[in-house]
């Protein structure tokens, strides 16, 4: 793998997982592996998508921003799946601003590249469609989510999916950007973070979140958390076709 960075990197992103191996080959030998820095924005609404980006660690929320300033994050991608959906559907534009929310690193694959890939190995198509297809269950229970659940709830949901997005307990993530990812007051998220903290579940400070218990952000968060998680889990690890 051709790597910007220097070092050695694990492969955690699931679409890399689930092919073939000389498929996976194929893939790695043609990826650019850069970091994913916070408030990095990957593509700006309305630009032609040049690559798809598979997240190995981080999240990226997909901004919708609206025209009085207020933004809310539409889905978020990390290790699960990919940026760049509208490849699947015959490319073209973005519909929304992918941001890094949660620092990490991803492979980037040019569109040309992964088409390349998809012709000549179906696995790879097929990995991407069964994140697509779970893709949509996160954006319909997230429908739900905003609607019908407490800001604590959600709150509790969204560290949870990012703490899966991580190796590690303790992360970076500011209370202005978990409001603007839920389209919430920041007071309301400050608030909801003080009740998280005195329950024990987690320690917030100066932007760090580090998860101390994670069954007690469990109970707190919505059953949307456990049907997005049962939706990603649907798609066998290791799948060879």
């Amino acid at each position: 793998m051709h790597n910007s960075l220097t070092g050695d990197f694990d492969i955690q992103n699931q679409i890399f997982l689930d092919i073939r191996p000389d498929a996976l080959a194929f893939l790695e030998a043609r990826a650019v592996v850069k970091r994913l820095n916070q408030d990095q924005v990957l593509f700006e609404e309305g630009d032609v998508v040049s690559h798809a980006i598979f997240p190995h660690e981080g999240v990226v929320s997909l901004m919708a921003r609206m025209d009085d300033g207020r933004s809310v994050a539409k889905v978020s991608v990390g290790k699960e799946g990919f940026v760049g959906i509208v490849f699947l559907y015959g490319g073209g534009e973005t519909v929304s601003q992918p941001v890094v929310k949660v620092a990490g690193y991803a492979s980037w694959i040019s569109i040309e590249a992964l088409d390349a890939a998809i012709k000549k190995y179906p696995c790879v198509r097929d990995a991407m469609m069964r994140y697509a297809r779970s893709l949509t269950v996160q954006l319909m229970e997230s429908v739900a989510c905003n609607s019908l659940h407490k800001a604590e709830q959600r709150v509790a949901r969204w560290l949870l999916e990012a703490h899966d997005r991580v190796n590690t307990d303790r992360f970076q993530i500011t209370q202005q950007a978990v409001s603007e990812v839920l389209g919430l007051r920041r007071a309301t998220v400050s608030a909801a973070c003080n009740a998280l903290m005195n329950q024990g579940a987690l320690r917030y400070s100066r932007g760090t979140v580090t998860i101390i218990e994670r069954r007690l952000l469990e109970d707190s968060a919505c059953e949307c958390y456990d049907r997005i998680r049962r939706a990603y889990g649907q798609a066998p690890a290791n799948t060879i076709l």
